[in-house]
């Protein structure tokens, strides 16, 4: 059965999407620990742990997750984008992409903010934009 991840990217499950390729997507979390937080996955391959990712998918991945990371941050105002690979709630290897001010908002125990669907919208439609101009 394919993970929750598989069908967000297949389009089995609606996302706030904001870039994707042939093989990598990425999409508004919909739990953030900040406005902005992106999941990056890849699209083909379901396994759980990032490490057990082949060569060519792996680089792919990292190379996705950059460009992703360059248009999050110029449109969500933050002075880093940070990284988290953590993947112990869906078992589908995924990148986080956070925002942040400072290190502490990369702390996955603190309260998440409430973004409506209205913003994660717009979120999504201006990291898109950003992307495509890459």
């Amino acid at each position: 059965m394919a993970t929750i991840f598989t069908r967000i990217a297949n389009g089995e499950i609606p996302s706030w999407k904001v870039a994707e390729s042939e093989d990598f997507y990425a999409f508004l979390d919909i739990s953030p620990l900040a406005k902005g937080h992106t999941l990056v996955i890849p699209k083909k391959v379901e396994d759980d742990y990032i490490f057990h990712l082949d060569e060519e998918t792996y680089a792919g991945l990292w190379a996705f997750a950059r460009k992703v990371a360059v248009a999050l941050k110029a449109a969500v105002p933050c002075q880093r984008v940070g990284v988290a690979v953590l993947g112990m709630e869906v078992p589908h290897t995924h990148i986080h992409l956070v925002p942040l001010q400072t290190e502490g908002d990369l702390d996955f125990r603190k309260e998440r903010p409430v973004v409506t669907p209205e913003e994660q919208t717009a979120i999504a439609a201006s990291i898109l934009k950003e992307y495509e101009k890459l």
